[in-house]
C-alpha cells in the first residue's frame, strides 16, 4: 500500500545533497518551463495529464489531417490502377493496425512515448537513438511533403512562387509549436470539425451529381493498363506502409491519456484504439479518395496525371463542380492550409521530442526542445527546396522497410517476448542505470530486417521479388526479435531489477501513482514513475532520489546505481 500523505512527504523532502559535487544548476542547464518543453525526455506525470480521453484521442487524430495521403493514393493508383492501388492500400492498413495496436496500449497505459517504450522493449537506453532517428527522418520527410502542397495551393491560389510558399509553409508552424500539448489539443479540437466538413461533404455531392463516376473509377487500370496482380498489390503497399511510423506521431499524444479505471474504461479504450492504430482507417479512407479524385480528373475531366496527383488540384476539381471557379479555388486553398497547419505542427512537435532524446543521450545536456522545433523545420524546408516531392514515391518506398524494421519489431517484443515468452520486463522500463545502454535483441531484429528489406527493394534478390521488401521486412522483424531473445535468454533487458525505492509503482488499478519525490540534484518534486534511487547517499546516510532527466543529464554517471550481479537480474 501507498504510505499516508503526511509519511510520504516528510520521505520525499530529501534536501538536495551537495555529496555528489554536482550543483543543481549545472546538472539541469537553463531547462525551459514544463509549459514548453511538455515532458519531452520522461514519462508524462499524472498531476499534468488533465485531458478526457475523448480530447487526447481528437489530438492524436487530428494530427492524420495530413494531405500527403491523397497524393499517395492518387500516384498509386495512377500507376498500378485502381484494384492493384486499393488492394495495397487495405494490406497496408492491416498491417499498420495490427503493428501499433500494443504500442499505443503501452504509450496510453504506462504514459510514455514510443522511444522510452523502445528503450525496454529490445533496444537499450542508448540503442533507442537508432530508432529515433529513424522516426525524426519520417517527421521531416511528412513535414516536407505537406508543406510543398501548402505551397502549391498557394501558388494555384495566390500565385505566390514556390519557393516563397514553402518559407511561409515552414516558418509559420513555428510560434504554434512551441507551447506543447496544450496549445495543440485547442488547435485540433477547433479545426477538427471544419476539416472533416470541407474534406467529405463535396465529395458525397460529387458522387450524388455524377453516379456513373464510381463505375469509371472501379474500372481504371492505371497508366500502363495494370492487370490486377498480387505483386502489383504489394507494390502499391509499399509506398502506404512509409506511413507505419505515424503511429510515433500519435503516441506522443496517447501518452497524456488519463489513468484507466472501472468508471472510464469503455471510453479509455475506444480513445486509446481511435486514436492509437485507428488512424490508419481514416489515412485509408483518405487513400482511396485520392485515388478516386485522381481517376475522376483524367477520365472525366480529361486532365493530365501530374495534376491530378496533387491534392490542391484534386480539391479544385471537385469544388469547381458544385460552386464558381472563384469559390472552388478559395475553399481549396483553406482546406489546403487547415491540413498543413494540423499535420505539421504535429510534425514539427514530435520530430522536436525526437531530437531531444538523441541529442541528451549522446551529449549529456538539454538546449530545450524549442531549438529543435527550429532545427526539424530547418531541415524540412531544405527538402522542399530541393523538390522532393517529384520524388516522393520513391522516397516513401525505401522508408517503409526501416519504419516496419522499427515498429515490428518493438510490437514483436511486447507481444512475444514479454507475454508469451517472458523475457522481456512487461512494465516498459526507460530510466538510466536501470537498462544496458544496448540491447542486441531490438538492434539485430532493425539491423537484419531492414538491411535485408533494403537491400530486396534496390534489387539485389532480383526484381521479381522487390515489391516484397515491406512485407519481408515485417516478417524477419517478427521472427528475429524473438528468436534474438531466446539465445540470449533476455539477459541484456534490465541492468537492475529493483531501483531502489521501497514506495509502489503503480495503483490498484495498475496505473502509475502520482506519489511525489523530491530530485537530489535539481531540487524538483516528481513523480515516483520518473524517479530512481541515486547510487549517492544523503548527508545522514539514508536513499536519495533522481528524476529520469537529471538522470539522462548526469555527466558524471555518479549518481546510476550498479549493476546487479549476474545472477540477480532476473
Amino acid at each position: 500500500m501507498t504510505p499516508p500523505v503526511d509519511t510520504l512527504q516528510q520521505t520525499a523532502t530529501t534536501a538536495p545533497s551537495t555529496a555528489s559535487g554536482t550543483s543543481p544548476a549545472s546538472a539541469v542547464d537553463n531547462v525551459a518551463p514544463v509549459g514548453t518543453e511538455d515532458f519531452s525526455l520522461r514519462f508524462a506525470p499524472r498531476h499534468y495529464r488533465k485531458w478526457t480521453p475523448a480530447a487526447v484521442a481528437a489530438s492524436a487524430l487530428g494530427g492524420i489531417a495530413y494531405l500527403a495521403d491523397f497524393s499517395i493514393g492518387a500516384t498509386i493508383g495512377v500507376e498500378h490502377g485502381t484494384v492493384n492501388a486499393i488492394g495495397g492500400v487495405l494490406i497496408a492498413a492491416l498491417l499498420i493496425f495490427v503493428s501499433s495496436f500494443p504500442l499505443a496500449y503501452y504509450a496510453a497505459r504506462y504514459n510514455v512515448d514510443l522511444d522510452l517504450i523502445t528503450r525496454g522493449s529490445g533496444f537499450g537506453y542508448k540503442g533507442s537513438i537508432i530508432t529515433n532517428l529513424i522516426f525524426v527522418s519520417f517527421t521531416f520527410i511528412l513535414f516536407a511533403t505537406e508543406g510543398a502542397i501548402m505551397a502549391q495551393g498557394l501558388k494555384v491560389g495566390l500565385n505566390i512562387p514556390l519557393w516563397i510558399g514553402y518559407a511561409v509553409s515552414s516558418l509559420m508552424i513555428i510560434p504554434l509549436v512551441i507551447f506543447g500539448m496544450k496549445l495543440l489539443s485547442k488547435l485540433h479540437s477547433w479545426t477538427n470539425p471544419l476539416w472533416l466538413v470541407m474534406m467529405f461533404v463535396p465529395l458525397v455531392v460529387l458522387i450524388i451529381q455524377e453516379p456513373d463516376s464510381v463505375g469509371t473509377f472501379l474500372d481504371y487500370t492505371g497508366e500502363d493498363d495494370k492487370s490486377v496482380s498480387f505483386a502489383a498489390m504489394m507494390l502499391a503497399a509499399g509506398v502506404c506502409l512509409s506511413l507505419t511510423a505515424q503511429i510515433a506521431e500519435n503516441i506522443d499524444y496517447l501518452r497524456f491519456m488519463p489513468p484507466k479505471t472501472a468508471a472510464n474504461r469503455k471510453s479509455w479504450w475506444a480513445a486509446v484504439i481511435c486514436g492509437g492504430p485507428g488512424w490508419v482507417v481514416l489515412g485509408a479512407v483518405k487513400q482511396i479518395i485520392g485515388i478516386f479524385l485522381a481517376v475522376y480528373m483524367i477520365s472525366v475531366l480529361g486532365q493530365g496525371t501530374d495534376i491530378a496527383v496533387e491534392p490542391v488540384n484534386q480539391f479544385m476539381s471537385e469544388y469547381k463542380e458544385m460552386m464558381p471557379s472563384w469559390l472552388a479555388v478559395t475553399l481549396a486553398v483553406i482546406l489546403v492550409v487547415i491540413s498543413q497547419i494540423k499535420i505539421n505542427t504535429t510534425n514539427a512537435y514530435c520530430g522536436s521530442l525526437a531530437w531531444t532524446n538523441i541529442y541528451s543521450r549522446s551529449f549529456k545536456k538539454y538546449p530545450g526542445r524549442v531549438w529543435f522545433v527550429v532545427f526539424n523545420v530547418g531541415i524540412s524546408l531544405a527538402l522542399m527546396e530541393f523538390n522532393m516531392f517529384s520524388v516522393l514515391s520513391f522516397v516513401l518506398s525505401f522508408y517503409s522497410n526501416l519504419a516496419i524494421a522499427w515498429i515490428f519489431t518493438v510490437a514483436a517484443d511486447i507481444v512475444i517476448n514479454k507475454y508469451i515468452l517472458g523475457l522481456s520486463p512487461k512494465v516498459p522500463e526507460f530510466r538510466r542505470g536501470m537498462l544496458y545502454d544496448w540491447n542486441p535483441v531490438g538492434i539485430t531484429s532493425v539491423i537484419l530486417s531492414g538491411g535485408i528489406s533494403v537491400a530486396m527493394f534496390f534489387g539485389a534478390f532480383g526484381d521479381g521479388i522487390s515489391a516484397f521488401s515491406p512485407l519481408f521486412a515485417a516478417v524477419i522483424a517478427v521472427v528475429v526479435t524473438p528468436l534474438a531473445a531466446v539465445v540470449t535468454k533476455g539477459r541484456y533487458y534490465l541492468r537492475r531489477a529493483h531501483d531502489g525505492i521501497d514506495l509502489p509503482m503503480f495503483d490498484a488499478d495498475g496505473n502509475p501513482v502520482d506519489d511525489r519525490l523530491t530530485c537530489a540534484i535539481t531540487g524538483e518534486s516528481c513523480e515516483r514513475p520518473d524517479m530512481v534511487a541515486s547510487a549517492i547517499p544523503d548527508d545522514n546516510g539514508g536513499t536519495q532520489y533522481v528524476s529520469s532527466l537529471a538522470l539522462t543529464l548526469d555527466a558524471t554517471g555518479q549518481h546510476v546505481l550498479p549493476a546487479d550481479p549476474p545472477d540477480d537480474k532476473r
